[in-house]
């Protein structure tokens, strides 16, 4: 990179630079106040905290309350992909070694396929998954990014011009490009962080292709391990986490992008990159990271895993701003519907259970289970709510991701490997039902004034 592209500032502007800042911050500031006034839905939510209802689907169900005699209750949570019991998908499908493709299969079609339809998906997406050397060397390994999300969103925005067809946004055409995107990007975020991790930080490339009879998981394990190994219980665990994070309503901030973009009228991969771009963020996608660096604390904070008073102790000054990143927050507890429990949390706790007693790591995941059970207990009394706070599914997430051996940087890019199943089907069902472009309104609450000629300004 020409580093005359990305130079400071000269030292000469600071105090002109530092005027423009303030100019900006004062000229952004709004009147907390008005938002009341007009009843503003602020992050597209009512004021209990409820989504603003802004479209409609088929592809998921997230249920946290039951409606009983008018009343909202809170319930045990549950997830449903095309109407089916997310629960019902991970343990009658334990039958099988891996369920991520027959889950995205139902995303994308609405049923289940058959073991013919299923072997047939399963062919479809190997065939795909392979990157050409060249975009390897001209794209992955040029400029690689120290955020492997960055990575993706330029990898897939670049997957534009190899496509003769970029610009179809027939359904036939989309649905092509979909497959395509869902079996390439494992590959991509592998490359990316393998990139990274030889151009950054000098350490060994590795460039292992995908295997066409292997599952996304294991295709996952194989492209990032020095040796190409992993065990059966690993990739296992790896599948499930996909499941769990494939698809969560059309409302999430990754998946409504999806839908305003897409009404736009844009092609398939500026959609995607837009869907990336979303996920990336702290507040969305790297909750799981977040989890991992408290427990980090906690680990080095807490003498005794075992004594819960010091737990409590620990965990009341987190919520008190005292300890760890002083927001005031136990980070993976807590969920904008469920309220009871999180079924994904439900479900990667067992598995991650299992994982732990395979490598060695009993104590650890005891540590999780305790501040689960304490952290709930704690948060629910500071906010003085009524409501049930669960754990959520990110509180196990990383955990489940570091005894995989995978790495933080890849985290978040784990997550948009299991999402791009469920941004795929919001695009296509956006299509297929023709909607209008999503716009909605913003009041001007600013003051006219007249143009002042350049000589009279002050």
């Amino acid at each position: 990179m020409n580093n005359k592209e990305m130079m400071e500032l000269d030292p000469e502007l600071d105090s002109e630079f530092d005027e423009l800042v303030k100019y900006c911050m004062a000229s952004g500031a709004i009147d907390l106040n008005l938002y009341t006034e007009y009843d503003v839905k602020r992050g597209l939510r009512e004021s209990n905290g409820k989504g603003v209802l802004t479209g409609l689907t088929e592809i998921s169900d997230v249920v946290g309350f039951d409606n009983v005699d008018g009343k909202r209750v809170p319930c045990d949570g549950r997830l449903y992909f095309q109407g089916i019991n997310v629960m019902d998908l991970i343990s009658r499908g334990d039958k099988r070694r891996f369920v991520f493709e027959e889950v995205t299969y139902l995303l994308l079609f609405g049923a289940l396929p058959t073991s013919q339809q299923l072997n047939q998906f399963i062919g479809i997406l190997g065939g795909l998954r392979e990157l050409s050397g060249h975009f390897v060397r001209d794209v992955i390994m040029k400029a690689p990014s120290s955020n492997i999300m960055n990575a993706l969103e330029k990898s897939i925005v670049t997957l534009y011009s190899y496509d003769e067809k970029a610009e179809d946004i027939s359904v036939a055409n989309v649905l092509r490009q979909s497959l395509q995107l869902i079996a390439k990007l494992p590959v991509m975020s592998v490359f990316s962080y393998q990139s990274y991790m030889h151009f950054k930080k000098d350490d060994v490339l590795i460039i292992r292709n995908p295997d066409p009879e292997c599952s996304t998981a294991e295709n996952i394990l194989r492209m990032l391990r020095p040796d190409g190994k992993y065990t059966e219980l690993e990739a296992k665990v790896l599948d499930v986490a996909l499941v769990l994070h494939a698809e969560h309503g059309g409302g999430n901030n990754s998946t409504f992008t999806t839908h305003v973009v897409t009404s736009s009228g844009t092609d398939t991969y500026s959609t995607v990159a837009a869907s990336v771009a979303s996920l990336k963020g702290p507040k969305h996608g790297g909750a799981n990271l977040k989890v991992k660096q408290m427990f980090n604390d906690i680990m080095q904070n807490v003498s005794d895993w075992e004594d819960e008073e010091e737990l409590r102790t620990y965990l009341a000054r987190m919520l008190g701003k005292e300890v760890f990143d002083k927001a005031g927050l136990i980070y993976g507890v807590g969920h904008a519907v469920y309220t009871i429990s999180d079924p994904r949390a439900v479900i990667l706790k067992k598995y991650a259970k299992k994982l732990s007693e395979e490598k060695g790591l009993v104590k650890e995941f005891e540590l999780f289970d305790r501040v689960e059970r304490i952290a709930k207990e704690l948060v629910t009394k500071s906010r003085n709510t009524l409501k049930p706070i669960c754990a959520n599914v990110d509180f196990y997430s990383g955990f489940v991701y570091t005894m995989l051996g995978i790495p933080e940087e890849l985290f978040t890019p784990i997550f948009a490997i299991a999402r791009i199943s469920g941004w795929c089907a919001h695009r296509l069902e956006e299509l297929v039902n023709k909607g209008k472009i999503i716009r909605p309104a913003y009041k001007y609450v600013g003051h006219h004034t007249d143009y002042v000629d350049i000589e009279e300004r002050q």
